[in-house]
């Protein structure tokens, strides 16, 4: 009888895949004029290749997926990058063996993560959106501080596998992407932490009630978006080869603007990570079909913002019907738009 009340409203079926199957749409057309523009285009190098240049910030989408369905937004992934990269440049020159320098950036990003978890707990009248901007200022201006204006580098030969290598006829950046991708994806959709990633995103005053220990999901979902800080901080310096404390700039900006594309719903409790993994492809191939032309980067912008308006009308105009139904039963009800997060109260009377 529950049961009934619940999914009356949920959308079933293919109908539930609308936006990525539009997100797929939109990919196989930017495929289609990219041939156009160039006639070695539709070859399998340049689809195997091509990611190669930009999957190093989608390791950021995943973690920024789950920080905006918990109803918040992480503008400091950027800055963790630069630190962290900045770091390891620095104390690998300083003599510290290459692998060392690497676990040295993963510990420190997922520290920085760390730290933005727990300010937001510890201050909860503040909003993510202003202490991770203030972090975002502390951590740049580190990396300023420790090595200026200038650039670090002369890394080890094997260094520049993590981007440019590959494995058989499969890049070594893409496999980790996916594997990484595969992880998250569980984490999200077949754990109890992912369900209370939706149901903290759904009501985060009800989940206190119901015993979820909401800074325990606070706290970890901002130390795995640090993590993966740390590993963009990785491939991204192994691609350019070097750093300076200016790297990944507007970097947290593509992430938040790829996951909001792909459907994640900025009101939190909402979305699939499917979504954001197309329009990191999306938004990847658009780019290099711009490149072929010499196009300027800002029609890219003017684009994107072009389909995350379109984006967030359709998420209001989905949401509408079900906020204007009447309530019909009187079984207990959960939000329906709480994606994979339909259990939740099940899991809440369990507490975090």
């Amino acid at each position: 009888m529950e049961k009934t009340a619940i999914d009356i409203n949920k959308p079933r079926g293919l109908h539930q895949y609308q936006w990525e199957i539009f997100l797929v749409v939109l990919f196989l057309a930017v495929n289609v004029v990219n041939s156009f523009l160039s006639p070695y285009y539709l070859t399998l190098d340049t689809f195997v290749s091509t990611p190669m240049n930009f999957l190093d910030k989608a390791f950021l989408v995943l973690p920024m997926t789950m920080i905006i369905i918990l109803g918040n937004i992480d503008v400091s992934v950027g800055s963790i990058v630069a630190l962290t990269s900045v770091l390891m440049a620095v104390s690998y020159n300083a003599g510290l063996p290459m692998p060392l320098a690497m676990v040295l950036a993963l510990l420190v990003s997922t520290t920085c993560g760390f730290i933005n978890g727990f300010l937001q707990i510890k201050f909860k009248e503040l909003s993510a959106t202003i202490i991770t901007l203030s972090t975002m200022t502390v951590f740049r201006g580190i990396a300023y501080v420790i090595l200026e204006d200038r650039s670090a580098g002369k890394f080890p030969s094997w260094f520049s596998f993590l981007a440019w290598g590959y494995l058989g006829k499969i890049p070594f950046i893409l496999i980790v992407f996916v594997l990484a991708a595969i992880v998250f994806a569980v984490i999200l959709h077949t754990t109890r932490f992912g369900r209370m990633i939706y149901a903290v995103g759904s009501n985060r005053t009800a989940c206190e009630y119901s015993g979820i220990r909401t800074d325990r999901i606070i706290l970890g979902v901002s130390m795995l978006a640090g993590l993966m800080a740390g590993f963009t901080s990785l491939f991204l310096t192994s691609r350019m080869g070097s750093t300076r404390p200016n790297v990944a700039l507007n970097y947290e900006l593509d992430a938040i603007a790829m996951t909001v594309l792909g459907g994640i719903s900025t009101n939190g409790g909402k979305g699939r990570i499917t979504g954001p993994l197309i329009s990191i492809f999306l938004i990847g191939f658009l780019n290099y079909g711009l490149g072929l032309r010499n196009v300027s980067a800002q029609v890219l912008l003017i684009i994107l913002g072009f389909l995350l308006v379109l984006s967030v009308l359709v998420q209001n105009f989905t949401d509408r019907p079900r906020q204007k139904s009447p309530q019909k039963s009187s079984a207990p009800t959960r939000r329906s738009d709480a994606g994979d997060g339909s259990d939740i109260h099940e899991n809440s009377a369990q507490g975090g």
